[in-house]
């Protein structure tokens, strides 16, 4: 009975905490629980929960993806610089302009390309995912700096602008991309084969390739969707900034990572879920949110936040070696 406690009781322990946090917020400040303050929150969580639904497949496959926040500038800044300016080929002598459609069609594919990149390293050249994103992260840097010039591109308009501002039905935008995201990957990865076969990967992953699995493919899929979901969250903060900063995205990697392990999705991979991410990204912006509120110092929030971090890896590798 004690055990089918505790085993419930690490299965729920990040909505407990949520909920925890929720009421404490709630009677710390009488700013918290109201409509406005939580579509706040939820408008403030839309980018890391994308971030974070993709490093939740590349997690569960026991990867890792430090070039997420540099893959998130770089695509944001494509977008842009295309929409303002467009792109001339200068060996044909053709100057090409880009509706907005165009050039969120251009983000999407430069950081599906990236992610790509980064699967192929991983699998073609054998390299740990660790080393392999963070030359990713330096190659998607040098080239958002190259694109600008160093230099924010602003201007964009209202059109392209209502992706990060926009409000329908009352709910801003990127609450409705990141709600309909949600939905489609908890879909993908209950209800799919695809999705089956990533757990397997992550579980045990010579199990997997003896089985049949085409684990390198599998791999590939997975970083590739997570650089695809990393230029949804470059348009999304390109669009709300109505510019594209070359720095854009700077830490965004390790808010990703808080957000799927505080979720309950292990390192070790092949356990965890992509609801477990949304409320692991929760728990980071009621934190963020509620500490505002309450007037304490951004620096003392990143040590608040640290340590929060750490709690939930040592309960994860606590659960891990009970198992």
């Amino acid at each position: 009975m004690l055990k089918l406690d505790r085993t419930h009781l690490a299965r729920f322990q990040s909505l407990i905490a949520l909920a925890v946090m929720l009421v404490g917020m709630s009677l710390l400040s009488d700013s918290f629980l109201t409509l406005e303050n939580g579509l706040n929150i939820l408008r403030q969580i839309s980018v890391n929960l994308c971030l974070s639904i993709g490093m939740t497949l590349i997690i569960l496959t026991a990867g890792i993806d430090l070039s997420v926040g540099a893959i998130l500038a770089l695509s944001g800044a494509v977008a842009a610089g295309l929409l303002k300016n467009g792109l001339r080929l200068e060996l044909l002598g053709v100057e090409l302009q880009f509706t907005v459609l165009g050039s969120i069609a251009a983000g999407l594919l430069v950081g599906a390309a990236a992610g790509f990149f980064n699967g192929v390293t991983i699998t073609r050249f054998k390299l740990p995912p660790f080393v392999a994103t963070l030359g990713m992260f330096s190659i998607a840097r040098g080239l958002t700096m190259l694109w600008t010039g160093g230099f924010p591109v602003t201007g964009l308009g209202q059109s392209f602008g209502a992706i990060g501002t926009g409000v329908f039905l009352g709910v801003p935008v990127p609450v409705w991309i990141t709600a309909s995201l949600v939905g489609i990957f908890v879909l993908l990865t209950r209800r799919t084969r695809f999705g089956r076969h990533i757990y397997a990967v992550g579980g045990n992953e010579r199990a997997a390739l003896l089985t049949g699995l085409r684990v390198d493919r599998i791999k590939v899929a997975v970083y590739t969707l997570g650089g695809m979901l990393a230029g949804v969250a470059g348009l999304i903060v390109t669009a709300r900034l109505d510019s594209a900063q070359p720095n854009a995205g700077l830490g965004y990697e390790l808010d990703s990572i808080a957000a799927v392990v505080i979720g309950g999705t292990s390192l070790s991979g092949g356990r965890g879920s992509v609801m477990g991410t949304v409320i692991g990204c929760l728990i980071i912006g009621v934190l963020n949110n509620g500490l505002f509120l309450l007037n304490v110092s951004p620096f003392w929030q990143q040590v608040v936040k640290g340590f929060v971090i750490l709690a939930a890896v040592a309960i994860d590798r606590m659960s891990a070696q009970e198992r």
